[in-house]
């Protein structure tokens, strides 16, 4: 028996071994040949340089800071509409609701293409919007939007926010004080999940952004494709590099906030 547990323990570590180096060595692959003078010649021949991510900077630096600005405004828009209509969508449960929702989610199943066509039949012909940053903006909330509203609506799902919200009423708060003081905090870790599956989307959304965007309004994901068709394969991981050094530190402090916050909701809870 205690030979099975250990022969399973070791079974488990061997997998998850082989699952991480599956995941990372591509990665750090990609990241050292951005660092590489010659990627055929390899490292140890050719040397470490960075000049590649000179390059990167100064042909595609606007790409970056583009992802940035429509990644935070997507956050913004998804935040300003998504958590009050997920609240609104819990609070009324019924046929509509259920229909709403599914039309809410309904990007989710549409793939990003057929999105991206839709917005172009649809709003084509508006040529200032059609060659704005607005209308990659568009796209990246009707795709980021259900996960806000899932999000929300997991957490309030899984707190009795009508007894809340009824204690408040009884003592005299109003619609929106209630909302602000009562539910708000409450489904803060749906709040911050959300975000985080919202601004990671939106900075790595490549499909629905390569048929919205212009030659004025490339996004990280869609210079960094160009690169690869166009450059050379150093100045490619060049770019791969810069992508991770916005995406990973942003995914670990969201992470920590996440997490923050939700022993923040439970010390709480353990002194009410």
């Amino acid at each position: 028996m205690q030979r099975s547990g250990s022969f399973i323990l070791v079974a488990q570590i061997v997998v998850t071994v082989l699952v991480c180096a599956f995941l990372f060595v591509p990665a750090v692959l990609s990241v050292s040949a951005g660092v590489t003078a010659n990627y055929f010649q390899g490292v140890w021949k050719s040397g470490v340089t960075f000049v590649w991510i000179g390059e990167v900077w100064r042909l595609y630096a606007d790409t970056i800071f583009l992802s940035l600005e429509v990644a935070l405004a997507t956050l913004v828009v998804t935040l300003v509409a998504g958590v009050p209509a997920a609240y609104v969508l819990h609070r009324h449960p019924g046929r509509l609701t259920r229909a709403l929702e599914e039309i809410i989610t309904l990007p989710l199943a549409i793939p990003g293409l057929a999105i991206a066509l839709a917005l172009i039949l649809a709003y084509g012909t508006y040529g200032d919007f059609r060659k704005s940053s607005l209308f990659i903006l568009t796209g990246h909330v009707l795709y980021t939007m259900p996960f806000m509203v899932r999000s929300v609506m997991a957490v309030l799902a899984a707190m009795d926010a009508v007894t809340l919200e009824e204690g408040a009423a009884s003592l005299g708060a109003s619609p929106w004080q209630r909302f602000r003081d009562v539910v708000l905090p409450n489904v803060r870790p749906g709040i911050l999940a959300g975000a985080l599956m919202v601004v990671t989307l939106s900075i790595g959304e490549f499909n629905l952004t390569w048929m919205l965007h212009t030659p004025l309004t490339k996004t990280l994901p869609v210079g960094l494709a160009d690169s690869y068709a166009s450059m050379r394969l150093e100045i490619a991981s060049a770019y791969t590099l810069f992508f991770f050094v916005m995406v990973i530190p942003l995914l670990v402090l969201m992470q920590a906030a996440a997490m923050f916050s939700g022993a923040a909701s439970g010390s709480a809870g353990s002194r009410r």
